[in-house]
């Protein structure tokens, strides 16, 4: 169960970072606003995965042999392109209004890598469905505090968060990757 927290951590990084930025942009804080943002990163960080958990359901016994590499290679990316976001320009600067159309497509694009990390889901020994609510929460609580924590001056944090939570991918791929490889 730790590996899912770790995971729904890492994966809401993205979301909070976003968050953040969204935060500093609306200035005060906005109860409805911060539940709205909330909302939307939640449930896409939330159902997402199911579209790479059931992409690997598929592949089925052509996967197996290799599943840990894939794993492996899938997180690595993941958690690389966050670290490399890290230190680039932020989205939120280029967003005039906070709408549901906005909050929508940033929304599916914060949780893109979510769906990539569904696909290593069968190789964690938790219920996926389980694990995709526990996500969707996770990210939901940190998206929420995201906005508040951006309302009080947290461009600081924005990067940081999103560095983190690459690291954290890029550890929980090596630890699949090790387990299979080395204790197999």
């Amino acid at each position: 169960m730790f590996e899912v927290f770790l995971l729904a951590f890492a994966l809401s990084m993205d979301a909070f970072a976003v968050a953040i930025g969204l935060g500093v942009k609306n200035g005060a804080f906005d109860k409805t606003l911060a539940f709205k943002i909330a909302l939307f990163f939640g449930l896409a960080q939330g159902i997402m995965p199911l579209f790479g958990y059931l992409a690997s359901l598929g592949l089925g016994d052509f996967i197996t042999a290799i599943d840990h590499w894939v794993a492996f290679v899938l997180l690595t990316l993941i958690g690389g392109k966050m670290l490399y976001e890290s230190f680039g320009e932020n989205t939120e600067d280029e967003i005039a209004i906070i709408t549901n159309k906005v909050l929508l497509m940033l929304a599916i694009a914060t949780s893109i890598d979510a769906m990539a990390a569904g696909f290593t889901l069968n190789l964690l020994a938790l219920n996926p469905f389980i694990s995709m609510l526990v996500i969707g929460l996770v990210t939901y609580l940190f998206s929420y505090f995201g906005v508040y924590i951006g309302t009080r001056g947290g461009e600081y944090l924005e990067s940081k968060a999103e560095m983190l939570g690459g690291v954290v991918l890029i550890g929980i791929g090596l630890k699949i990757l090790l387990q299979h490889t080395l204790l197999a």
